[in-house]
């Protein structure tokens, strides 16, 4: 009976770590409503209860209800508004981020090679919305592209006006990202015009954040080595929980996004300097 009602939950869940989950959270079985709950989280990276709502066509304080008890199971992480997947140490597999808010990712991408122009030299790091960048350049004419995303080389070899290095590194099967100090030590070696990151996660404090401390090791560098510094990021960030800290957003020059940051967010970047620029998709959500 145990072993059957294990079999279950791991269904439920789509194995959710159960070392994590309490024994009454165990008996947690998902509703209709909560599994399809679930499935927008994972795909868009954030449901709002406003937008679910209306969706399900229920209440605010039923959606509420839904949300805490699939936070109490461990699957999602309440956040101001809605919730987001929970995460934990652990950073989503490569083509659930790719997929997730592609259509946000493209605007965001599309908006930030507007601001760089041909004859300039730019660092691409890792990243799903890095790589729409990479695929917003194909056309831009006379630039040197750095990056240790292979994925971003790849894309950039459609456009014969664009000289590509690559970075050494150990290669990280999962996402084609290279990494480590061999990484760090090559990006030493260049001061660009243009630095373009990306981040896991966004605190409220104006933090990016990241899941791997080699991956964070290499961004900083990355932010060293350039005169001006672009962050990429879609709103599915802000306020997602990661464990290590690359820098604060003080230190880049524009953040491109498809939604307002927050009131006070958005006062702080006033403060530092760092100017926001909002990407807005055709379809927003």
């Amino acid at each position: 009976m145990q072993s059957q009602q294990s079999q279950d939950l791991r269904t439920w869940t789509n194995d959710v770590d159960l070392r994590n989950v309490t024994k009454g959270q165990r008996r947690m079985a998902l509703s209709i409503r909560q599994s399809e709950i679930l499935d927008l989280a994972r795909a868009e990276g954030r449901v709002l209860v406003d937008d679910l709502a209306q969706r399900f066509d229920v209440t605010l304080q039923t959606i509420r209800r839904d949300l805490g008890e699939m936070a109490e199971a461990g699957l999602l992480d309440r956040v101001h508004g809605g919730a987001v997947p929970r995460a934990g140490t652990v950073n989503l597999g490569y083509e659930a981020r790719r997929r997730m808010n592609a259509e946000a990712k493209a605007a965001i991408g599309a908006a930030c090679a507007a601001a760089i122009p041909d004859n300039c030299s730019l660092i691409l790091n890792l990243g799903t919305t890095t790589e729409a960048v990479a695929q917003a350049l194909i056309h831009h004419q006379n630039i040197t592209v750095v990056t240790n995303n292979m994925n971003v080389a790849n894309i950039l070899l459609a456009n014969p006006g664009c000289e590509i290095m690559v970075a050494g590194g150990a290669l990280r099967r999962s996402d084609g990202g290279l990494v480590g100090e061999l990484t760090t030590q090559f990006f030493e070696q260049f001061k660009v015009d243009y630095a373009v990151i990306g981040t896991s996660a966004l605190d409220h404090d104006g933090d990016m954040l990241d899941f791997d401390l080699a991956e964070v090791r290499v961004s900083r560098a990355i932010l060293r080595q350039s005169r001006s510094a672009f962050l990429v990021t879609d709103h599915s960030k802000l306020g997602r929980p990661a464990p290590a800290r690359i820098a604060s957003i003080a230190e880049v020059d524009t953040v491109f996004t498809d939604r307002p940051l927050p009131r006070d967010l958005a006062q702080r970047c006033a403060e530092w300097g760092t100017k926001l620029q909002i990407c807005p998709t055709d379809n927003p959500a």
